[in-house]
């Protein structure tokens, strides 16, 4: 046995002896997924993993359970923190005695140092753009960690969250494990990774040392189950506890009939958007960019999603973050979208092949769209791909346009920077989730990220998201709240109505009745 399977078969005995799980009681989660994707938390971008590394790491801070409310933000590996006047320099003095998965010692400063470098490096992160501001991270003590910022951000405990690049990681795993750590890593969270088993399941233990108590559920059995009918069927026979749903309203108003079952709808939405690559055909005529723009009926996708699960895009930041403006979007118009083909030299309407996942729920709104395209003259030739193959392949550059959802911390700045700036286009040194090769407001996201004055900062980030809407870099569709059924026996430990890491979170609190 080589390679990573022979690093997890060790890292699951490791953490069973070490953790001594308990066989029962097993929470039974179904994911709608092939497979596990990338289990380091700083390159987890899929829902998928986003999940399922929620209940492994800790951060600095940490949203109040059940919630994705910024002002909810909270101690969580430190104990306490405070900033200089000029808010350039924060010091944050972590709690003592916080173990690691798997024997891998105690949390210390160093650690912190290490997964904080780590996450703002773009070879060793998704989320190193995030970090751009920060000058020095240093350990002043094995307890106490300083950051120093070269400018202002937006919200500094909004980075430094459970959430993306915010996770703490064991630098010692981290550094014996390599490549091998994003299928084994080593976090303090309540759960640690006891094995994974491709297209099967990835089997989490409960981490008895865990610094806020043993969890109450034993074992988390994280089930790979990417057909929808198969995954409901499994939760109707009493198979699963906790269902990964279907933002549809025929499927909650299915599940809410069940007995015994509650169905979860909770922040953030998901902004779904159509990211087009400006600098390629035919996404290059602007004029084709906004005949696919008028293609577009949003409100027939809420009505096909549903009242309680959507709500119509409005820009290129989802609605509900600080700095979103309605910025004027194209409306629906059938005969100007093939006026404005013919004008660009495509009066018989054109094809574009592009890359698409399988994962369901974004593939069943994808051809919704593509019928909607295809009335206006616009065909999408999808190739659909499996989910993990599907986000390495955009990254590559490979698909003019990107069908992509995504939550962010519901902050203006962290969406305009990851999607809209050019120094996160996909395959550059420092690429995020740029597919559409814009840069038209880079001097607006930049000014407003280290404007002092908050009411500036709002003037940018509307000034940001018009330019974008005008240069139709991207085509908001819908916005899609988070939804999950649960078997009533499941008790999360709070009240749920947000999570940034797009699912419900498993702490020490919750319990199997």
């Amino acid at each position: 046995m080589a390679g990573w399977r022979a690093l997890l078969l060790g890292t699951a005995l490791s953490v069973g002896m070490a953790l001594g799980a308990a066989a029962q009681p097993t929470l039974r989660v179904g994911m709608a997924a092939q497979d596990v994707g990338r289990l380091d938390p700083h390159f987890a971008t899929s829902t998928i993993d986003r999940v399922v590394v929620g209940w492994m790491f800790n951060g600095l801070v940490r949203f109040a359970p059940g919630s994705s409310d910024p002002a909810t933000i909270e101690p969580d590996l430190a104990e306490r923190w405070d900033s200089s006047a000029d808010g350039r320099t924060w010091t944050f003095f972590l709690r003592r005695g916080v173990p690691f998965h798997g024997g891998y010692g105690e949390l210390t400063a160093d650690d912190v140092v290490f997964s904080l470098k780590k996450a703002g490096t773009a070879s060793s992160s998704a989320f190193s753009a995030d970090f751009r501001a920060f000058e020095s991270v240093e350990a002043v003590d094995p307890h106490t960690v300083k950051v120093a910022l070269k400018e202002n951000v937006p919200s500094l405990l909004g980075i430094l969250t459970n959430y993306s690049g915010g996770y703490i990681v064991s630098k010692r795993a981290a550094e014996e494990r390599g490549d091998g750590f994003t299928r084994a890593p080593i976090g303090t969270g309540p759960f640690a990774l006891d094995k994974v088993t491709p297209n099967q399941s990835a089997e989490l233990v409960a981490h008895a040392g865990y610094f806020r108590g043993t969890p109450q559920i034993g074992r988390i059995s994280y089930r790979f189950i990417p057909s929808d009918a198969s995954r409901d069927l499994a939760f109707q026979n009493k198979e699963l506890d906790l269902n990964y749903g279907r933002s549809d309203q025929t499927w909650v108003n299915r599940m809410r009939q069940q007995p015994g079952v509650t169905v979860d709808i909770f922040e953030p939405a998901e902004l779904a958007i159509l990211n087009l690559n400006i600098t390629q055909p035919p996404f290059n005529d602007i004029r084709v960019r906004q005949a696919l723009a008028h293609a577009v009926n949003r409100a027939e996708l809420v009505r096909w999603r549903g009242q309680d699960v959507s709500r119509e895009g409005q820009s290129l930041v989802p609605r509900g973050y600080l700095g979103f403006t309605e910025a004027g979007v194209l409306p629906h118009d059938p005969a100007r979208a093939k006026a404005l083909l013919a004008e660009a030299g495509h009066p018989n309407g054109l094809t574009v092949k592009v890359i698409h996942t399988q994962l369901p729920e974004m593939l069943n709104m994808m051809q919704v769209v593509q019928q909607q395209l295809r009335r206006s003259g616009i065909t999408l030739d999808l190739q659909v791909v499996e989910h993990a193959t599907f986000h390495q392949q955009v990254r590559q550059d490979l698909s003019p346009l990107v069908y992509y959802s995504a939550a962010r911390f519901p902050i203006a700045d962290i969406y305009l920077n990851q999607f809209w700036h050019g120094r996160s286009i996909v395959k550059t040194p420092t690429a995020v989730t740029n597919f559409s090769h814009c840069n038209q407001a880079d001097a607006q996201i930049d000014a407003a990220r280290v404007s002092t004055s908050r009411e500036e900062q709002m003037r940018l980030w509307a000034e940001a998201q018009r330019i974008l809407v005008q240069q139709v870099c991207g085509v908001p569709l819908v916005e899609t709240l988070l939804v999950f059924a649960r078997r009533d026996s499941l008790d999360y430990g709070y009240r749920l109505t947000g999570s940034m890491s797009l699912g419900p979170v498993i702490t020490e609190q919750t319990r199997l009745r």
